[in-house]
């Protein structure tokens, strides 16, 4: 029983660090990524759809994003879409393909990144959190029924917050390789 509560634990905490790392790939760094653009919600024929289900995306050099939607009526979309989805981002329409250069960070829009980042891995670190209690108080409730003695209620809880270290230790280290990122000209 004690297994099985930590293997939920430890898989609902897998799916929050899963979540982190893909909001941390739609932040910007001086690169360019698919990834920056592909949630932006375009009006497909009066319908709010995701990019990448209107368009192919690629990166064809580090700093150039290049969109080719599956309809070419969709171009003038697709570029209102990326220039209101607030991305700091300026496209270009050539008539067949949306061009989006990706220009180089000024100091200020790399701290407004950087306090991003921090707010998202704090949020990540919550949902750790909310899970290490949630499951406490699963352990707590086996104990007053019961189904578990006072002991193994109290190891069960440290092995939990053992568990909950490590991944928030995890989440620290990727805040501090994506400002790594985010920082390198």
């Amino acid at each position: 029983m004690l297994i099985e509560i930590s293997k939920d634990a430890t898989d609902r905490m897998s799916k929050t660090i899963d979540h982190l790392k893909h909001e941390f790939q739609s932040l910007r760094t001086g690169r360019a990524s698919v990834s920056m653009v592909e949630s932006v919600k375009v009006d497909y024929y009066g319908t709010m759809t995701p990019l990448n289900q209107t368009a192919n995306i690629s990166v064809p050099e580090a700093r150039m994003i290049m969109i080719q939607p599956w309809d070419k009526s969709l171009l003038s979309a697709i570029e209102k879409a990326i220039l209101s989805a607030d991305l700091g981002l300026n496209p270009t329409n050539d008539g067949s393909f949306v061009r989006v250069p990706i220009p180089t960070l000024t100091d200020e829009r790399r701290k407004d990144i950087i306090r991003h980042l921090h707010k998202i891995a704090e949020e990540g670190r919550v949902g750790i959190r909310n899970v290490r209690r949630d499951t406490n108080d699963q352990i707590k409730k086996s104990e007053k029924d019961n189904e578990l003695s006072e002991d193994n209620s109290k190891r069960a809880q440290a092995n939990i917050q053992e568990i909950t270290n490590e991944f928030i230790k995890m989440i620290d280290e990727m805040v501090k390789n994506k400002e790594i990122d985010i920082n390198t000209v």
